[in-house]
């Protein structure tokens, strides 16, 4: 019957009538009936809700920052007023001989009525040249406590004497002594201090008790011009936490005060004090931040006020300068808090806009009906086939509305174009093979790339033990790792069993293919262990990586009925052997001298030794990824914490020259350094076992494995 049919609607379509017909859009067939009433009436109605949102938003944000701003000025300028009107009263009772420096009993009391009188000091400290130290401390609001530290023999021993706040008066707890290593002398605030002609404001993290960030003012202490030491009053960030929380910012909102850079500097926390470190809430601190990015040095200067977006969610943000240097207020407030008074009119907005919808929707239906939907069925129907990959079935459907007669045929088009690729789906999933469109064909070129394999250490083991139980863990661990390598920019070749395999600088050209690999490759290992990825015996599950750069042949490789975007070649092989390797030296990360080549300077490897892996002969060079070289360099900041690598490589160098005494030194040097490190116990047993052993002229520094 539809071989009758569809010549008689085709004689039908080229019959004069038919050529008189004109075909109308979508948009006209429907704008006058639906559009025209309700994009109208919702067009008004959410412009005129947003307006309205906007301004009662912006009002209401503006009011509440501006009593934040005023509160938190205020509160910063009577701190930096206090510090320095105490560090002034104790100043002038040393200047006009009254009290002296070393005077004990007195500089207890003046101290100690200086944190009981001045609410935000935490500290009153004094520092001799000869390194000897004495502070009163407050400990949160009910304690006090007297520290001195003398030093003999360049040992540090700490006296510390605690007091009960009592009303109008403190009361002797304990004493006790303990060692320490704390030196005034090698803190800058003290070192400046003693060159300085005045006081002036410092950052200060380290005190006796440890890291308390704070601010002090400090300032030199001079009796009949001759200089005694450094006195300063310092204030932790606890106090300014506690202060905030204190601060009704909006329902949901806070403030947080930020130093240079985007340093923070407080957030509210109401239990804060100088024996509770801060735990604030700073969910919403990247909006801080972000606004800071956003307002650059203006953002430091004058007051900024923008609406930011975080997880879909509204924000106003506003910046102000506070009245200490670098220091800004940053207060973010839900912009969903003042859309109440907006919620009626526009509870009556959609009341209204529905009954107009419901009406026109009634009207436009019957119209609609046999113009747009039966036609629009037909067409649904050939989207069905494609979507089974009946693709033979798929028929054009003319229609007078020229959107549908298009889209019936970009849909028979595309269903010619997907039976070009079939070649890339399973043969079980396609019911017939059209000989038509373009081919898939195999082919490749030679290029070079960076490869890399993952594997799970120890997964044979783990799936007898789990069973079926291993899928979720694999699929777990599986999808991290995607996340990482499409993340940084690389293709993923293929899943086997427990192993991923992947490639950079293919299809499209990656300068940098061997950078990017090595970055992912941390990254991964990083991943995984944020992750939390467990085994069934609770261990976090271990990954063994290999990586190797070289020229490969890249494309379409298989057969004529399945194709595989992948490489293949000796650099591929290489790169999985090197995986392997990893369970030898019980390494993660193991990189081939290519490799090691391309990322010269910007990572931080060591050459592990030289081996012959399975299947070849010759000897490799093979090297250990440890980390990225910046990043190295921002945690250790000069400090000699790589100098571990250069020791095992000169042992390393010793071993191939033979000099296996020498590279022992150099290995237990090693080790010294970084206990337990596998590469240099193995080395070291291998030394020892040739120096006792001996070798003779035929012996070679290259290591056999023996296995995949």
């Amino acid at each position: 019957m539809n071989a009758i049919e569809r010549p008689s609607v085709l004689e039908r379509l080229r019959s004069p009538s038919s050529a008189r017909t004109l075909t109308i859009s979508i948009r006209l067939a429907v704008s006058a009936l639906v559009l025209t009433a309700i994009l109208l009436t919702a067009a008004a109605s959410s412009l005129l809700w947003w307006r309205t949102a906007e301004s009662i938003s912006r009002q209401l944000a503006s009011t509440i920052n501006e009593q934040i701003v005023a509160a938190v000025r205020k509160e910063v300028s009577a701190i930096v007023n206090e510090a320095r009107a105490a560090h002034t009263a104790v100043r002038t009772l040393f200047l006009q001989n009254v009290l002296d420096t070393r005077e004990a009993d007195k500089r207890e009391f003046v101290f100690l009525s200086q944190l009981q009188s001045q609410a935000t000091i935490s500290w009153v400290v004094f520092g001799w040249p000869d390194g000897s130290f004495f502070a009163a401390h407050k400990l949160g609001d009910g304690h006090l406590e007297m520290m001195e530290i003398s030093k003999t023999d360049h040992v540090g021993q700490r006296r510390m004497d605690e007091y009960q706040v009592i009303p109008g008066d403190i009361e002797f707890e304990t004493r006790r002594f303990e060692p320490t290593d704390f030196r005034v002398t090698d803190q800058d605030w003290f070192k400046t201090g003693m060159e300085a002609k005045g006081p002036q404001w410092f950052g200060v993290v380290d005190h006796p008790i440890g890291p308390r960030p704070s601010i002090a003012f400090a300032g030199p202490i001079d009796v009949y011009q001759e200089r005694q030491g450094v006195l300063a009053i310092i204030i932790e960030y606890t106090r300014l936490s506690r202060f905030l929380a204190q601060l009704e910012v909006g329902r949901t909102g806070t403030a947080f005060i930020l130093g240079a850079g985007d340093e923070l500097i407080a957030a509210p926390d109401k239990d804060a004090d100088e024996l509770h470190p801060a735990h604030s809430r700073i969910d919403l601190l990247p909006l801080a931040r972000m606004a800071l990015t956003l307002a650059g040095d203006d953002g430091r200067k004058e007051a900024w006020r923008r609406r930011l977006t975080l997880d879909g969610a509204a924000y106003e943000v506003a910046l102000t300068p506070l009245p200490f240097t670098g220091w800004s207020l940053a207060t973010v407030i839900p912009e969903a808090e003042f859309l109440g008074p907006v919620e009626t009119a526009l509870r009556r907005l959609i009341i209204g806009l529905a009954i107009g919808a419901v009406l026109a929707a009634l009207f436009s239906a019957m119209l609609a009906r046999s113009v747009i939907a039966a036609p629009l069925a037909r067409v649904v129907g050939e989207i069905r086939h494609v979507e089974s990959f009946a693709l033979e079935q798929v028929r054009r459907h003319p229609s007078r509305l020229a959107e549908i007669s298009s889209l019936s045929g970009a849909i028979a088009e595309m269903a010619q174009g997907l039976s070009a690729f079939r070649k890339f789906i399973p043969a079980d999933l396609v019911r017939s093979l059209l000989r038509q469109g373009v081919e898939a064909k195999p082919g490749g070129s030679i290029q070079e790339l960076t490869v890399m394999f993952i594997d799970v250490a120890g997964f044979t083991g783990l799936s007898e033990r789990m069973g079926d139980r291993v899928v979720p863990l694999l699929s777990r661990y599986l999808d991290v790792a995607s996340e990482v390598i499409v993340a940084h920019r690389g293709t993923i070749d293929k899943f086997i069993g427990d192993a991923v395999m992947a490639f950079w600088g293919a299809p499209t050209a990656q300068a940098e293919h061997a950078m990017l690999c090595c970055r992912a490759a941390l990254a991964c290992r990083q991943a995984i262990e944020a992750a939390g990825v467990r085994d069934d015996q609770g261990h976090p599950l271990q990954i063994r990586i290999g990586i190797n750069s070289g020229r490969m042949l890249v494309g379409n490789v298989g057969s004529e009925l399945r194709l595989n975007y992948t490489v293949i070649g000796d650099a591929v092989n290489v790169a999985s052997r090197l995986e392997g390797a990893n369970k030898h030296y019980e390494t993660q990360i193991l990189i081939g001298a290519e490799t090691k080549r391309l990322v010269e300077g910007a990572m931080i490897t060591r050459e592990i030794d030289r081996i012959a892996v399975y299947g070849k002969t010759e000897g490799l060079a093979v090297y250990e990824l440890i980390d990225s070289a910046r990043e190295t360099e921002q945690e250790t900041k000069g400090d000699s914490g790589s100098a571990w690598i250069a020791d095992y490589e000169e042992g390393l160098q010793s071993y191939r020259m033979r000099d296996f005494r020498g590279a022992i030194g150099c290995f237990e040097v090693v080790l010294r350094q970084r206990p337990h490190d596998h590469p240099t116990e193995l080395m070291l047993d291998r030394c020892r076992l040739l120096e006792k052993s001996g070798v003779d002229d035929g012996w070679s520094p290259i290591v056999a494995l023996q296995s995949k």
